[in-house]
């Protein structure tokens, strides 16, 4: 059995499998299209996660766009950040290009539609694929990754978050450990505690569960951002007097700033403005570059989501001297007010940053071949939207709190009456609640975003299907809410008419069990409605 690990980032992709002679995880080079990082120890291959458009029919993906500039030749068909925005609430405007529109979805399909098309043309045939998801994200964004995976005919497939398939390869070596990982890549900041138990049986394996996560919608591409946004009011230029080529150009200075402030206390770097004629240092200290996280509340977001995740592990018994590792993962975590910061936490012993890269998707592959179970629990809440007749506005009912661990059967069901008098059906709005922290962003007419600031909110997500762009290779959808009962008499407003039942199973469905109170029907038995995440 052959597995395949894709970690799809927002910067940076890798791909790993198992090599057939060693049974090890190793990191797949894609030859142009992949990029390569020398450390003093070994040469780590990733697929920088970029698009260029060259026309409707052929694409370039990764290295090729980065080393020969393409976005910088034709900013209009060059495309970065789409896994972030695929997860996000509000996405930018598609943008129309030789005809076409090619929105957020529609780019990631491309590029992860080459990235297996260059796996199967390394004569690799997986019999299973574990896809990594940001901690955070909602159903949407894995419905979609589903669908796109079903579309491809990808075999067996299993999705872990992120940070926890981080968590998993280093417990491989550690069983019985207690592990947190704190993931600070390009577009997300997520965490997750981890704890081990040993399974003896005839393959050694594992028995993982996650006792804690915590996320938070920020991530390198804003702070690249917030450090030219430093630089312009330092030169008393405003944004809208700079192209979006020029722009482009300071967040690339602005990204190597950013790494050199990994290794140097001070960084220079010399922008020219081609139109005003003029060159501009961008010099740059690691005392400043703290003040702009500081100023943009990046690091009291990290803080916050270390104290819900040591809080809620203190609610499992698990206390904060209990935590073994603390493994910096992501390119982000290099930064080092990010580094001192979760030091300060836990102290040095304790913290690793040795694999920012390759982590997530060497630790997802442990799924395949150590972990025999991975006992998780709900990341966000859910409720049903309800319509009330009489007030004419929506009321919520909880189904699920977040830290619900499944399979489980709730309670309490849910009694529900006809809106109008001769109702003929009663569907169901169900939808995820949960208090995210993001960055609210300000999209230019290319749809790249341009400033950012860090903002609060509680969402309700409906977890109906919305109609898609239909690509060659994707299967389209149908709009439609979750019909749960065909009343027949027809309702009457103002009479109990069907009792619901809901439980989670072990894979995380949502399944509801329906009794017409007027006919004393029982209309479904654990009938799936949809999953939960």
């Amino acid at each position: 059995m052959t597995a395949v690990s894709i970690d799809f980032g927002t910067s940076n992709t890798v791909v790993c499998a198992i090599d057939e002679i060693t049974k090890r995880p190793v990191v797949l080079n894609f030859g142009s299209r992949s990029r390569q990082f020398r450390t003093s120890t070994k040469t780590i291959s990733t697929i920088p996660t970029q698009v260029f458009i060259k026309n409707s029919n052929q694409y370039i993906i990764g290295e090729e766009v980065r080393l020969q500039r393409l976005g910088f030749a034709q900013p209009e068909r060059f495309f970065q950040g789409f896994k972030r925005e695929i997860a996000a609430q509000f996405r930018p405007p598609s943008r129309g290009i030789d005809g076409q529109l090619y929105d957020a979805e529609t780019i990631g399909e491309i590029f992860l539609k080459t990235i297996w098309q260059s796996i199967l043309e390394q004569n690799i045939k997986p019999s299973q694929v574990i896809l990594t998801v940001p901690v955070g994200a909602f159903e949407t964004y894995l419905d979609w990754y589903y669908d796109l995976s079903q579309s491809l005919n990808f075999p067996e497939v299993k999705f872990v978050d992120e940070s926890t398939a981080a968590a998993l390869g280093y417990a491989i070596e550690q069983p019985n450990a207690v592990i947190l990982v704190v993931d600070f890549g390009a577009g997300t900041l997520d965490l997750s505690l981890v704890t081990t138990t040993s399974i003896w049986d005839e393959r050694r394996r594992l028995k993982a569960e996650v006792i804690a996560k915590s996320d938070a919608y920020v991530g390198g591409m804003d702070i690249d951002s917030w450090i030219v946004e430093f630089f312009l009011r330092q030169w008393q230029i405003d944004r809208e007097e700079i192209s979006d080529l020029a722009w482009l150009n300071l967040l690339d200075l602005a990204e190597r700033i950013k790494i050199t402030l990994s290794t140097e206390s001070q960084a220079l770097e010399t922008w020219f403005d081609d139109e005003g004629m003029h060159a501009y240092e961008m010099n740059l200290s690691r005392d400043q570059l703290t003040d702009i996280l500081e100023n943009h509340q990046m690091l009291e977001q990290l803080r916050q989501a270390l104290d819900e995740v040591l809080s809620f592990a203190q609610d499992r018994g698990i206390n904060k001297q209990a935590i073994e590792r603390v493994l910096l993962v992501g390119g982000s975590s290099q930064i080092i007010p990010v580094q001192q910061l979760v030091i300060s936490y836990f102290g040095k012993q304790k913290v690793a940053v040795d694999q920012p890269l390759t982590a997530v998707a060497i630790g997802a592959l442990s799924l395949a071949t150590k972990v025999k179970k991975l006992d998780d629990f709900l990341r966000h809440s859910y409720a049903i939207r309800l319509w009330e007749p009489y007030s004419r506005s929506y009321s919520y009912f909880p189904l699920f709190e977040k830290g619900t661990k499944y399979p489980i059967k709730r309670m309490e069901p849910l009694i529900l009456q006809a809106a109008t008098n001769g109702q003929t059906e009663i569907r169901l709005d169900i939808g995820e609640i949960a208090d995210s922290a993001e960055v609210e962003v300000v999209y230019d007419y290319l749809g790249r975003m341009t400033s950012s600031k860090l903002v609060k909110q509680t969402d309700f997500r409906s977890l109906v299907k919305s109609p898609k762009v239909t690509m060659p290779w994707r299967k389209s959808k149908v709009s439609s809410d979750v019909c749960v009962a065909k009343l027949s008499p027809p309702g009457q407003v103002g009479v109990d008419r069907v009792k619901i039942e809901f439980a989670v199973n072990e894979k995380r469905v949502l399944l509801a069990t329906i009794k017409d109170l007027v006919s004393g029907k029982n209309l479904m038995t654990d009938q799936p409605i949809t999953t939960l995440e």
